[in-house]
């Protein structure tokens, strides 16, 4: 009987130090019940990640090698081997060892039993740091209260996806793209598997903290339309607020004649005018927004919707 292939996407970035290390721990954990392409995906390295990869090639007909021309990023590269793949689901996992290849037999249980979509969810991780660790909190905390979609705390791209997956991903063009994020947009029934990360054994970390306040910044960018909105909203809670201070003062100052001896001078009235016109603007602003939103949401071009099922067409 012919094995279920199973596609595994290895984004690699200068990873000669750990890369074959990470390649026999890889193969020696994978189960015998399916066959396996091993697509890596060399995102420009500098060292000599491309010459280990290609020597590795010689003696595994399974590992498949797609080199790019300069380092574009690892969401392009993850892009690139999960559009490319072949297999009946395809899994996605870094080369630096700190996704635990062990997990992957949980994955494919998880696949078996229905689940189109299995995420790899962090519990914890190896010589994290104060930043990495409780920025990270923070991330989640701000997109799931901003945002429109939801995403679960400490969901990684160490994941597997179905191959009817694979095929609407493709269908996704945009540029600024986050991969774990539209895979969830997409939808498909769902499971997660915890994990601890390990920690990174050889080499050193892609991902400084600059770069991963860069992803974060991108994410609520690509993904919200919140920060459109926030001059909007600001300018909603400004005008109230000036308004009643305004009226306060007119009633205080004139109608009153200042019975509670506040003084207030023409600049401070004159100041209160000026927060209020500010508060105008910033509505006008929220106004503009919601009408660059409605393009930035067309330029994506994302589909309407996606069927996953179809009674009608499987019964022909």
């Amino acid at each position: 009987m012919v094995k279920q292939k199973i596609s595994i996407v290895i984004p690699a970035y200068n990873e000669s130090a750990g890369i074959a290390h990470f390649y026999h721990g890889l193969t020696a954990a994978l189960p015998s019940k399916y066959s396996y392409e091993l697509v890596f995906v060399n995102d420009g390295s500098s060292d000599d990640t491309l010459d280990i990869l290609e020597s590795l090639k010689k003696s595994d007909d399974s590992i498949r090698v797609i080199s790019f021309s300069r380092n574009f990023g690892k969401e392009a590269a993850t892009t690139a081997g999960i559009t490319r793949s072949r297999g009946s689901a395809v899994i996605i996992i870094d080369a630096d060892g700190q996704h635990p290849v062990g997990l992957i037999n949980d994955f494919l249980k998880e696949w078996e039993s229905g689940n189109k979509v299995v995420i790899g969810v962090r519990s914890a991780n190896h010589n994290e740091g104060f930043i990495k660790r409780y920025g990270s909190k923070l991330f989640y905390a701000m997109f799931n209260a901003m945002a429109h979609e939801t995403l679960v705390p400490g969901s990684t791209d160490f994941r597997l996806i179905d191959a009817s997956v694979r095929v609407e991903f493709a269908k996704l063009k945009e540029r600024g793209r986050i991969t774990r994020a539209l895979i969830d947009w997409l939808g498909y029934k769902k499971s997660y598997v915890e994990f601890t990360a390990n920690a990174r054994e050889h080499g050193e970390a892609s991902y400084t903290n600059s770069k991963l306040f860069k992803l974060a910044f991108n994410s609520f960018v690509s993904l919200t339309t919140f920060p459109l909105y926030a001059s909007g909203y600001l300018g909603l809670i400004i005008i109230p607020l000036s308004l009643i201070v305004g009226v306060f003062v007119i009633i205080e100052q004139f109608a009153m004649g200042d019975p509670m001896q506040l003084k207030i001078t023409g600049s401070a009235m004159l100041g209160i005018f000026i927060v209020f016109l500010v508060g105008i603007i910033l509505i006008c602003q929220g106004l503009i927004a919601m009408y660059i939103s409605r393009i930035y949401e067309e330029a994506k071009d994302r589909p309407l919707y996606i069927v996953e099922h179809d009674t009608h067409s499987s019964e022909k």
